[in-house]
Protein backbone atom coordinates (compact mmCIF):
# COMPACT_ATOMS: atom_id res chain seq x y z
CA UNK A 1 0.00 0.00 0.00
CA UNK A 2 1.52 3.62 -0.89
CA UNK A 3 1.68 6.33 1.64
CA UNK A 4 -1.05 7.84 0.07
CA UNK A 5 -3.09 5.01 0.53
CA UNK A 6 -2.46 4.65 4.10
CA UNK A 7 -5.27 5.96 6.29
CA UNK A 8 -4.67 7.47 9.68
CA UNK A 9 -2.88 9.74 11.76
CA UNK A 10 1.21 9.01 13.17
CA UNK A 11 0.99 7.25 16.42
CA UNK A 12 2.99 9.95 18.15
CA UNK A 13 0.75 12.75 16.94
CA UNK A 14 -2.29 10.02 18.25
CA UNK A 15 -0.12 9.67 21.77
CA UNK A 16 0.39 13.64 22.16
CA UNK A 17 -2.99 15.01 21.22
CA UNK A 18 -3.91 12.65 23.59
CA UNK A 19 -2.27 14.20 26.42
CA UNK A 20 0.34 11.05 27.04
CA UNK A 21 3.52 13.30 26.24
CA UNK A 22 4.93 15.50 23.90
CA UNK A 23 5.93 14.38 20.51
CA UNK A 24 9.19 14.58 21.06
CA UNK A 25 8.92 12.49 24.65
CA UNK A 26 6.63 9.73 22.54
CA UNK A 27 9.28 9.35 20.37
CA UNK A 28 11.83 8.82 22.87
CA UNK A 29 9.24 6.97 24.78
CA UNK A 30 9.03 4.32 21.62
CA UNK A 31 12.69 4.26 21.09
CA UNK A 32 12.82 3.10 24.79
CA UNK A 33 10.36 0.56 24.15
CA UNK A 34 7.78 1.61 26.50
CA UNK A 35 4.77 2.12 24.05
CA UNK A 36 2.81 -1.04 22.24
CA UNK A 37 -0.33 -2.28 20.56
CA UNK A 38 -2.19 -5.20 21.04
CA UNK A 39 0.95 -6.31 22.74
CA UNK A 40 3.74 -5.84 20.03
CA UNK A 41 5.78 -3.27 20.71
CA UNK A 42 6.04 -0.42 18.46
CA UNK A 43 8.80 0.12 16.77
CA UNK A 44 8.41 3.70 14.85
CA UNK A 45 6.42 6.73 15.83
CA UNK A 46 5.71 6.87 11.82
CA UNK A 47 2.97 3.96 12.66
CA UNK A 48 -0.45 4.85 11.33
CA UNK A 49 -3.05 4.59 13.13
CA UNK A 50 -7.03 5.26 12.82
CA UNK A 51 -7.83 5.58 17.31
CA UNK A 52 -5.68 4.08 19.98
CA UNK A 53 -7.39 1.37 20.67
CA UNK A 54 -5.61 -1.36 21.75
CA UNK A 55 -2.38 1.27 22.48
CA UNK A 56 -0.60 0.84 26.16
CA UNK A 57 2.35 3.22 27.49
CA UNK A 58 4.20 1.20 29.99
CA UNK A 59 1.51 -2.09 30.10
CA UNK A 60 -1.27 0.59 30.35
CA UNK A 61 -4.10 1.10 28.41
CA UNK A 62 -4.13 5.22 26.98
CA UNK A 63 -7.78 6.64 27.53
CA UNK A 64 -9.36 8.54 23.85
CA UNK A 65 -8.23 12.41 23.69
CA UNK A 66 -10.60 14.32 26.16
CA UNK A 67 -11.15 17.66 24.46
CA UNK A 68 -8.86 20.26 24.42
CA UNK A 69 -8.20 22.40 27.62
CA UNK A 70 -6.14 25.47 28.91
CA UNK A 71 -5.17 26.66 31.88
CA UNK A 72 -3.54 29.84 32.38
CA UNK A 73 -0.86 29.87 35.77
CA UNK A 74 0.97 32.31 37.75
CA UNK A 75 4.09 30.76 38.12
CA UNK A 76 6.46 32.05 41.40
CA UNK A 77 10.09 32.50 41.27
CA UNK A 78 11.70 29.74 42.93
CA UNK A 79 9.76 26.59 40.66
CA UNK A 80 11.68 24.48 37.97
CA UNK A 81 9.11 24.53 34.72
CA UNK A 82 9.36 20.17 35.15
CA UNK A 83 7.81 17.20 36.68
CA UNK A 84 11.01 16.42 38.49
CA UNK A 85 14.14 17.66 39.57
CA UNK A 86 17.34 15.51 40.41
CA UNK A 87 18.16 18.39 42.94
CA UNK A 88 15.08 18.15 44.82
CA UNK A 89 14.03 21.51 44.16
CA UNK A 90 10.60 22.65 43.99
CA UNK A 91 8.40 22.22 40.31
CA UNK A 92 5.62 23.85 39.15
CA UNK A 93 3.63 20.59 39.56
CA UNK A 94 4.05 21.12 43.77
CA UNK A 95 2.06 24.34 43.08
CA UNK A 96 0.03 22.93 41.16
CA UNK A 97 -1.74 20.44 42.80
CA UNK A 98 -3.63 23.01 44.89
CA UNK A 99 -3.86 25.63 41.85
CA UNK A 100 -5.78 23.13 39.55
CA UNK A 101 -9.31 22.45 39.49
CA UNK A 102 -9.91 18.68 41.19
CA UNK A 103 -11.37 17.66 37.32
CA UNK A 104 -8.45 19.25 35.26
CA UNK A 105 -6.49 16.21 33.42
CA UNK A 106 -2.63 15.66 33.55
CA UNK A 107 -0.95 18.42 31.68
CA UNK A 108 2.13 19.97 30.29
CA UNK A 109 3.79 23.17 30.13
CA UNK A 110 3.44 25.49 26.93
CA UNK A 111 7.34 26.28 26.76
CA UNK A 112 9.12 27.11 30.22
CA UNK A 113 9.93 29.41 32.70
CA UNK A 114 13.30 29.48 33.97
CA UNK A 115 13.96 28.93 37.82
CA UNK A 116 13.91 32.59 38.89
CA UNK A 117 11.36 34.05 36.17
CA UNK A 118 7.91 34.43 37.29
CA UNK A 119 4.12 35.16 35.65
CA UNK A 120 2.48 33.40 33.05
CA UNK A 121 2.68 29.72 32.47
CA UNK A 122 0.10 28.40 30.01
CA UNK A 123 -0.67 24.14 30.00
CA UNK A 124 -2.67 22.05 28.28
CA UNK A 125 -3.71 18.30 27.73
CA UNK A 126 -3.51 18.65 24.31
CA UNK A 127 0.06 17.71 23.08
CA UNK A 128 -0.35 19.22 19.38
CA UNK A 129 -1.70 22.22 20.47
CA UNK A 130 1.67 22.71 23.18
CA UNK A 131 3.19 22.14 19.63
CA UNK A 132 1.54 25.00 17.30
CA UNK A 133 2.28 27.33 20.25
CA UNK A 134 5.43 26.38 20.55
CA UNK A 135 7.47 26.17 17.03
CA UNK A 136 9.16 29.32 16.20
CA UNK A 137 8.17 29.31 12.38
CA UNK A 138 4.65 30.33 14.31
CA UNK A 139 5.65 33.15 15.74
CA UNK A 140 3.54 33.33 18.91
CA UNK A 141 4.17 36.73 21.09
CA UNK A 142 5.74 36.26 24.24
CA UNK A 143 5.28 39.68 26.72
CA UNK A 144 7.92 40.25 29.38
CA UNK A 145 8.73 43.12 32.15
CA UNK A 146 11.91 42.73 33.42
CA UNK A 147 13.79 45.21 36.19
CA UNK A 148 17.21 45.25 35.36
CA UNK A 149 20.27 47.00 36.95
CA UNK A 150 21.88 49.56 34.80
CA UNK A 151 21.65 51.72 31.81
CA UNK A 152 20.20 51.47 28.45
CA UNK A 153 18.61 54.05 26.24
CA UNK A 154 15.60 53.15 24.19
CA UNK A 155 17.75 53.94 20.66
CA UNK A 156 19.50 50.76 22.10
CA UNK A 157 16.14 48.75 22.79
CA UNK A 158 14.62 50.30 19.40
CA UNK A 159 17.43 48.48 17.34
CA UNK A 160 16.37 44.86 18.58
CA UNK A 161 13.55 45.01 15.89
CA UNK A 162 16.20 44.05 13.66
CA UNK A 163 17.28 41.11 15.67
CA UNK A 164 20.72 40.14 17.22
CA UNK A 165 23.35 37.88 17.31
CA UNK A 166 25.15 36.69 20.64
CA UNK A 167 28.22 34.66 20.82
CA UNK A 168 26.63 33.35 17.36
CA UNK A 169 23.16 32.81 18.23
CA UNK A 170 21.07 34.72 16.53
CA UNK A 171 18.08 36.04 17.86
CA UNK A 172 14.73 37.50 15.55
CA UNK A 173 12.81 40.65 16.18
CA UNK A 174 12.27 41.84 19.74
CA UNK A 175 10.03 45.06 20.40
CA UNK A 176 11.35 46.23 23.54
CA UNK A 177 10.42 49.54 25.16
CA UNK A 178 11.55 51.68 28.37
CA UNK A 179 8.79 51.95 30.58
CA UNK A 180 9.85 53.41 33.88
CA UNK A 181 12.91 54.17 35.96
CA UNK A 182 13.23 53.38 39.78
CA UNK A 183 16.01 54.56 41.30
CA UNK A 184 19.36 52.52 39.61
CA UNK A 185 16.82 50.14 38.32
CA UNK A 186 14.71 50.19 34.95
CA UNK A 187 11.39 48.41 33.83
CA UNK A 188 11.61 47.17 30.54
CA UNK A 189 8.65 45.71 28.56
CA UNK A 190 9.99 43.01 25.77
CA UNK A 191 7.86 41.00 23.23
CA UNK A 192 9.70 38.25 21.62
CA UNK A 193 8.62 35.70 19.42
CA UNK A 194 10.74 33.13 19.47
CA UNK A 195 11.49 31.65 22.80
CA UNK A 196 14.88 30.51 22.87
CA UNK A 197 16.61 29.87 26.07
CA UNK A 198 16.78 32.71 28.21
CA UNK A 199 16.73 34.91 25.26
CA UNK A 200 15.34 38.16 27.35
CA UNK A 201 18.38 37.72 30.00
CA UNK A 202 21.46 37.27 27.31
CA UNK A 203 19.97 40.38 25.24
CA UNK A 204 19.65 42.37 27.99
CA UNK A 205 23.24 41.33 29.89
CA UNK A 206 24.62 42.11 27.01
CA UNK A 207 23.52 45.52 26.32
CA UNK A 208 25.07 45.65 29.88
CA UNK A 209 22.09 45.55 32.53
CA UNK A 210 21.87 43.05 35.34
CA UNK A 211 18.28 41.16 35.22
CA UNK A 212 16.70 41.14 38.90
CA UNK A 213 13.50 40.47 38.27
CA UNK A 214 11.38 38.88 35.01
CA UNK A 215 8.15 38.86 34.64
CA UNK A 216 5.81 37.38 31.74
CA UNK A 217 2.69 39.32 31.40
CA UNK A 218 1.22 37.60 28.18
CA UNK A 219 1.96 34.73 25.86
CA UNK A 220 -0.45 35.28 22.31
CA UNK A 221 -3.74 36.77 23.46
CA UNK A 222 -3.52 35.37 27.11
CA UNK A 223 -2.68 38.30 29.10
CA UNK A 224 -1.61 37.09 33.11
CA UNK A 225 -3.99 40.07 34.53
CA UNK A 226 -4.50 40.54 38.12
CA UNK A 227 -4.28 36.15 38.64
CA UNK A 228 -2.68 35.75 41.76
CA UNK A 229 0.62 34.45 42.12
CA UNK A 230 0.33 30.53 42.40
CA UNK A 231 -2.86 30.62 41.19
CA UNK A 232 -3.92 29.11 38.15
CA UNK A 233 -7.51 29.48 35.87
CA UNK A 234 -8.99 27.67 32.80
CA UNK A 235 -9.14 29.67 29.44
CA UNK A 236 -12.60 28.96 28.12
CA UNK A 237 -13.05 27.11 24.74
CA UNK A 238 -13.70 29.67 22.69
CA UNK A 239 -10.88 31.55 23.57
CA UNK A 240 -8.75 28.13 22.36
CA UNK A 241 -10.47 27.63 18.98
CA UNK A 242 -9.91 31.74 18.52
CA UNK A 243 -6.05 30.96 19.33
CA UNK A 244 -5.67 28.28 17.79
CA UNK A 245 -7.39 29.82 14.68
CA UNK A 246 -4.91 33.15 15.10
CA UNK A 247 -1.53 30.83 14.77
CA UNK A 248 -2.48 28.75 12.33
CA UNK A 249 -3.91 32.09 10.09
CA UNK A 250 -0.12 33.14 10.73
CA UNK A 251 1.24 29.88 9.24
CA UNK A 252 -0.72 29.74 6.23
Amino acid sequence: MSETERKGDRIAKLLARAGVASRREIERMIADRRIAIDGKVVETPATLLESLRGVTVDGKPVAKAEPTRLFAFHKPPGLITTERDPKGRSTIYDALRNALPKSAPRVMPIGRLDYNTEGLLLLTNDGEFKRLLELPANAVERTYRARAHGEVSQAQLEALIEGITIDGVRYGRIDANLERRTGANQWIELTITEGKNREVRRVLEHLGLTVNRLVRTAFGPVALGDLPRGQAVEIPRHDIGRFRSSVKKHND
